[in-house]
Order: C-alpha cells, then sequence, then structure tokens
C-alpha cells in the first residue's frame, strides 16, 4: 500500500472496493500536511537570514518525518482492521457457542477500527502543534505550504474523527466508548482551533 503509485491509489479509493476508503484517505491526508511541514522545514534550513531558527527547524523536520512516516503506515494499518472486522462477521454463527464468539470477535473489531483513526486524529494533532511553529519561523517565501499543510491536516483529522464517529455506536463497551468519545473530543477542541490560528498567522506573514 505504501509503495503503490498514486495514480493507482487513487483508482482503487474510486471502486466499489471497500478498501482502501475514508480511514486510509485520511492517513495520506494527514501524511501530506506532515510532508509539507518538512518541505518548509527543509527550505528554511540553511537559509541567508534564518540561521537563528535552523537548530529549531532541524528538529522540527525530524519531528514532521517521523509522524509522516507513522501516518502512511496507517493506510496498512487502516485496511487491516476493515479486514479484521469483516472477517469477524464472516465468523460462523450455527450454535450458541459459534455466536458467542462471533459476536466477541466483531466487538473487537470494532473497537481496533476505532483505534486506528483515533491514533491518525492524535498524530495529525502532533503535526499541527509543529506547523503553528513553522507558520511563526518558516521560510516566508514557501510559508504558503505551511498553510496547505495545516489544512490538509484538519481535514484528516476531521475524517479520522468520522470514521471514529460511525463504529461507536456499535460498540457494547460503554467504558471503551467515553473514553474514546471524550479522548477525542478533547482533541479536536484542542487542535482544530489552532488550524484556524496557524492559517491565519500564514496569511498575515503573507501580507493578506
Amino acid at each position: 500500500m505504501q509503495s503503490m503509485p498514486v495514480q493507482q491509489f487513487l483508482d482503487e479509493l474510486a471502486s466499489a472496493a471497500p478498501t482502501p476508503g475514508g480511514g486510509g484517505a485520511a492517513a495520506i491526508m494527514g501524511a501530506m500536511g506532515a510532508a509539507l511541514v518538512s518541505m518548509v522545514a527543509n527550505l528554511t534550513i540553511g537559509k541567508k537570514g534564518h540561521e537563528s531558527v535552523e537548530d529549531e527547524m532541524r528538529a522540527q523536520l525530524a519531528a514532521s518525518e517521523a509522524l509522516r512516516a507513522r501516518l502512511t503506515a496507517m493506510v496498512a494499518d487502516d485496511v487491516a482492521a476493515f479486514n479484521q472486522l469483516m472477517g469477524a462477521y464472516r465468523l460462523p454463527k450455527d450454535t450458541d457457542e459459534q455466536k458467542a464468539r462471533r459476536s466477541e470477535a466483531i466487538q473487537e473489531g470494532l473497537k481496533e477500527a476505532t483505534r486506528v483513526p483515533l491514533a491518525c486524529a492524535k498524530t495529525c494533532a502532533e503535526v499541527i502543534a509543529i506547523a503553528q511553529r513553522s507558520a511563526e519561523h518558516g521560510n516566508l517565501n514557501v510559508i504558503s505550504d505551511t498553510g496547505a499543510g495545516v489544512l490538509a491536516l484538519q481535514a484528516a483529522m476531521r475524517s479520522a474523527a468520522l470514521n471514529v464517529y460511525i463504529n461507536i455506536p456499535s460498540i457494547k463497551d460503554q467504558a471503551f466508548v467515553a473514553s474514546v468519545s471524550q479522548e477525542l473530543e478533547a482533541l479536536m477542541t484542542r487542535s482544530l482551533p489552532l488550524t484556524d490560528a496557524v492559517y491565519a498567522k500564514v496569511r498575515s506573514r503573507m501580507g493578506g
């Protein structure tokens, strides 16, 4: 999945096949956002007039690249979680014992299909925090790419959240549901306004 050409990925995303789907698309959007943050760091390091922030940009680059790799890997994680859930639904249900085993497997599959997009949203939040510093100190000639990156990250986070929301109504473990819901809402409350602040900072530095 990670080495798939872009056109092939898009063709498969558009097809009737269930994977890749919205969860994989969210991870790719997040990875693109992280890549743009990395780009700004790369084009700030070593540039005249940015010597005072070079160490910070190097640290930012290392962090954004690690997060980009994590998000890229989540495309395959999303497919694996979907396949686990579909496998659970296909389990036999002829006897009470089989029904109980199938129900348990479905519930665990739903939880995994919730954990993966939650992890995606959390990782996007980490990159958004980095983008805030990028907007403040990145090379002005490419600062628009910080803005584009944070918008991609916002879309990725919202998309990942939708993949959480669609699963939790079917999960019977209410403690799990409450924990996930609270964590996601706190994440969104903290990070989404930050994306708006980053975008505003970029526009301000561009003279807008």
